[in-house]
């Protein structure tokens, strides 16, 4: 009888701590410099992307923010899917400018710094270009398959300016240990 009660309490110790994890959300970041561009800018600009997948991955909470950017407009923010080193097409948006406009609804993006913060969820994934431009099968929606290839390290957030127009700043988006 007290062997049965020793599995019963690691038992529910075990499904406790699974439990726990459950209701966590896993948390995703990447630091933005232009060392991280391809090719690399010489910037002396900054930013991180914070987020968190929400335990039912339907939502990402995420917060970009930027400073010292070099170019006196910056065009765009988005992520990116490509691997490190590697240039990808735009699946989600962060802010747009009058040149380079997102899906309805993008903030404009602030000049030299900004900080932008909100709920992504499929309806903010776009489609990755067709070919011959594209061909990365990312359809709009597929917020599922954006999640995983943040999780595979096949993400970036970067930060467009009228200087350098290819992204001024760039960080690959990393996810927790433990998913």
């Amino acid at each position: 009888m007290k062997m049965i009660s020793r599995y019963a309490l690691v038992l529910s110790i075990v499904l406790l701590m699974f439990s726990v994890r459950l209701v966590q959300a896993e948390t995703i970041q990447a630091a933005l410099t232009g060392s991280e561009e391809v090719p690399v800018v010489g910037t002396v600009a900054s930013g991180q992307f914070r987020g968190f997948i929400n335990r039912d991955g339907q939502s990402i909470d995420y917060e970009l923010t930027y400073s010292g950017l070099q170019g006196s407009v910056t065009t765009q923010a988005h992520i990116h899917i490509a691997q490190p080193a590697v240039n990808g097409g735009i699946v989600i948006w962060f802010c747009q400018s009058t040149t380079n406009s997102g899906p309805a609804g993008t903030p404009n993006c602030t000049p030299g710094s900004g900080v932008f913060t909100g709920t992504i969820t499929a309806a903010n994934v776009v489609a990755t270009p067709a070919p011959p431009n594209g061909g990365q099968q990312f359809g709009a929606g597929q917020l599922e398959k954006v999640i995983d290839a943040i999780r595979a390290g096949n993400a970036y957030a970067n930060v467009h300016t009228n200087l350098s127009t290819g992204g001024e700043i760039r960080g690959q988006i990393r996810a927790s240990a433990g998913h």
